[in-house]
């Protein structure tokens, strides 16, 4: 019986971790990935914008 109890722990991780991947991989792409890509588009942007007011300021 306690190997039972040795393993229960590493199984249980392991069926946890399964979930977790599966559920990282199927919210890629679809119209999540629209949303995400719009909004790094938008940071980067808006970092763009600002490091050219600053070079501008500079000069």
């Amino acid at each position: 019986m306690d190997y039972v109890s040795a393993l229960v722990p590493p199984v249980v991780m392991a069926v946890f971790f399964i979930g977790l991947i599966r559920v990282i991989v199927k919210t890629q792409g679809g119209a999540n990935k629209a949303k995400e890509d719009a909004a790094v588009d938008a940071a980067l942007a808006r970092a763009d914008s600002v490091r050219k007011a600053t070079r501008d300021a500079e000069v």
